[in-house]
């Protein structure tokens, strides 16, 4: 954890000692001795193990009984002892506030969630357009993963707040919360990593190590700005506003409940899409067959009226949707760079619990948990073929419906699963969509530094990512 690459260890591990085992070993004594782990299954501690099969983090996720590891999920907690609904480790806790906030993520509450995307679409075009394009005499060069978390930021903020934090307007880090966030992650990833979280959430000392809004740095600064805004609505009960925080007001959420569910929101919304959004453009711009197949369809659903033309507006959501192979690199892009990547533990329940790995059963006992790893998950194999570690959009028009559906269930694993899904799927999925679309129907993009195209950084399974450098040029009709 501390080097921030985590979830390659993971991956490795799986690939070392997760395949290589005969299924029928039992794990009765894992938490006592160094016994090896049978199939998909691996142990990184004395009583975690992690796995790679879709089948059993599906089953982990389904059946009562399992919970969140304390440990890990307190760890991601923002506010001293108060939990969001990632964090909340109670699963009768948890399912009641994703029931209060599930309208106001799907959009049947929030009337103006596309438009809302699509004004921050067009001012990301409009920054590029008006600062940062190169010609033949010039290259002008843009951190692409900035800009993509500046994008972002003002979505989440305008979908979520109501009100647009004015980082691709102003093309730049608004009072330093960008910052702010990432110095909160890091904190927190060394604490874990070193094994101190708990500190912050004792009753006494805790209050004096865990951000707080009177703090000028880390998550504390944006802990102020963000219930700033929150309280500035929950005093006007007035607003009309259609958006998820009126969502969540109108479901019964207020006081510290609200504040922490907008904080949350804001930082884990921002992070996981602009993540998604990088590692689609990354892989599309460095495979140049399936950058021309991409943006040949861009420009067939422009010319025959599957999307606006030029001067029309922007490409609607349900638009994105018809173009297949638009979706199969999105699907691609999510499965060989998984936006969120780190173990999200379960318990297993006390009495133990029996899962099927390759047809055969094997007991997990109580007192461990099971957490997923995600790179050896989605670049399965068994799942996605011999070539899965390559980036092949073609892989998701597989003839075989058999196949397909598992390729198709085990990605759809990047958002989670069951009750614990991510509530901001649809947004997200808005945001990749239109975001690829429209800038490869404007520009050509390709990197300036190919042999180190970016630095990411793990930090609670969520990345950090920089010096994205490009050069971009507008496309001529």
């Amino acid at each position: 954890m501390l080097r921030n690459n985590c979830h390659e260890w993971y991956a490795e591990i799986s690939e070392k000692y997760g395949t290589r085992h005969p299924p029928t070993l039992h794990l009765e004594c894992c938490r006592h001795s160094y016994v090896p782990c049978p199939g998909p299954i691996a142990r990184v501690a004395p009583s975690v193990l992690i796995t790679s099969s879709p089948d059993v983090w599906m089953h982990v996720c389904n059946k009562p009984g399992y919970k969140r590891s304390d440990w890990y999920y307190n760890a991601c907690r923002i506010e001293h002892r108060r939990d969001n609904v990632f964090s909340q480790t109670d699963n009768g806790k948890h399912d009641r506030r994703r029931k209060q906030m599930a309208p106001g993520y799907s959009g049947r509450e929030n009337l103006d969630l596309e438009l809302s995307i699509d004004l921050r679409v067009q001012e990301l075009i409009d920054l590029i357009r008006s600062k940062y394009l190169s010609s033949d005499d010039r290259v002008v060069p843009m951190d692409l993963g900035q800009k993509a978390q500046y994008f972002t930021m003002d979505v989440i903020g305008a979908v979520g707040l109501g009100r647009s934090f004015g980082m691709l307007r102003s093309d730049s880090d608004v009072d330093g919360y960008l910052k702010s966030s990432e110095e909160g992650l890091f904190t927190a990833n060394a604490a874990l990593a070193l094994g101190f979280s708990w500190l912050a959430h004792t009753p006494l000392i805790g209050r004096f190590i865990a951000p707080s809004p009177t703090d000028n740095n880390g998550f504390g600064k944006m802990m102020a700005a963000c219930f700033r805004y929150v309280d500035e609505r929950a005093a006007n009960p007035t607003d009309k506003r259609s958006d998820m925080l009126a969502s969540f007001i109108r479901h019964g959420l207020s006081g510290d409940e609200l504040r922490s569910e907008a904080l949350e929101q804001i930082i884990a919304g921002s992070d996981t899409t602009a993540g998604a959004i990088r590692g689609a453009l990354l892989h599309v711009m460095t495979n140049p067959r399936v950058y021309s197949k991409l943006q040949r369809e861009v420009d067939d659903a422009v010319r025959d009226g599957g999307a606006p033309g030029a001067g029309e507006g922007l490409i609607a959501a349900a638009q994105v949707k018809q173009l297949p192979y638009l979706q199969a690199v999105v699907h691609e892009a999510l499965r060989i760079w998984p936006p969120v990547a780190n173990i999200f533990p379960r318990d297993v329940p006390p009495g133990g619990d029996t899962v099927v790995v390759d047809g055969k059963e094997v007991f997990l006992p109580g007192g461990v948990c099971v957490g997923y790893s995600a790179c050896a998950m989605h670049h399965s194999e068994a799942v996605y073929g011999s070539d899965a570690k390559a980036f092949r959009p073609e892989r998701w028009f597989e003839s075989d419906p058999g196949k397909l559906a598992a390729m198709v269930r085990t990605n759809d694993l990047t958002f989670g699963h069951g009750k614990f899904q991510c509530l901001g799927k649809p947004v997200a999925q808005m945001e990749i969509g239109k975001a690829v679309f429209e800038l490869l129907r404007n520009f050509d993009m390709a990197l300036i530094n190919p042999t180190h195209p970016w630095d990411a950084r793990n930090y609670l399974g969520l990345f950090t990512i920089t010096d994205m450098w490009v050069q971009v040029m507008e496309r001529t009709p």
